[in-house]
């Protein structure tokens, strides 16, 4: 393992400590998407499913499974316990506000699950069960983040730890195209092209977030979307 993907897991690990404790402390869930919440347990589901039958190392069994519980609790948390501070309304994906819209292909379920779906029956690294269900987490992961980014763009404006937990995710991601390189420059068959395509493009929807979030940093003021 490089210093690259290291410090990636690091910061992903993070990301999941600054949002349990965020909703803990505050007992509120304001201002988080419960639909990228979904997605990203989904992600985590259908990624790690060869902890049911594979083992590389206890790290890896150890992030793989927190991975997945973290992401359990805060979507149980948000669905239960701060369920009534949990903005429905600003979390609206081209439907009515609820996970699948009215119909297809409006809402999550029609703009993000299918067409991630259709895509890892084409593209994938081995027409399996278990292949077509990585390649499926792979492509859902990359735009898992757009619900949480759309309520972000109408409200103008986020609260720090919510932010700071975007800022992780995203930077987590982009460390990781760096671990690729550094692979592809030292491994001499490292060949991942479907991972390496969906992590340049989650990089990139982030990097509206990164810009404002840099300034408001910078200059030591709020953050707020322009418009």
């Amino acid at each position: 393992m490089n210093v690259f993907r290291l410090t990636a897991d690091m910061l992903h690990l993070l990301s999941f400590i600054v949002m349990l404790y965020r909703m803990k402390t505050q007992r509120s869930c304001r201002g988080v998407s419960l639909k990228s919440q979904i997605l990203f347990l989904v992600v985590f589901c259908c990624r790690y499913l060869d902890l049911l039958f594979s083992f590389i190392s206890l790290y890896n069994t150890l992030m793989k499974m927190f991975f997945i519980g973290a992401t359990a609790a805060i979507v149980f948390w948000m669905m239960t316990k701060f369920k009534t501070s949990y903005d429905l309304e600003n979390d609206k994906f081209h439907g009515d506000g609820s996970f699948m819209g009215h119909l297809a292909p409006h809402g999550v379920l029609g703009f993000i699950i299918v067409p991630c779906l259709l895509l890892a029956l084409v593209w994938n690294e081995g027409f399996e069960p278990f292949e077509i269900l990585w390649a499926f987490s792979i492509y859902l992961e990359a735009v898992a983040i757009l619900p949480q980014l759309f309520m972000l763009q109408r409200t103008k404006e986020g609260e720090a730890f919510t932010l700071l937990w975007i800022f992780c995710v995203g930077s987590y991601r982009g460390l990781y195209i760096l671990n690729w390189v550094y692979r592809f420059a030292t491994e001499p068959h490292y060949w991942q092209p479907l991972v390496w395509v969906s992590g340049v493009v989650q990089t990139m929807l982030y990097a509206d977030f990164f810009y404002y979030y840099w300034l408001a940093l910078k200059e030591g003021s709020k953050f707020q979307l322009p418009g």
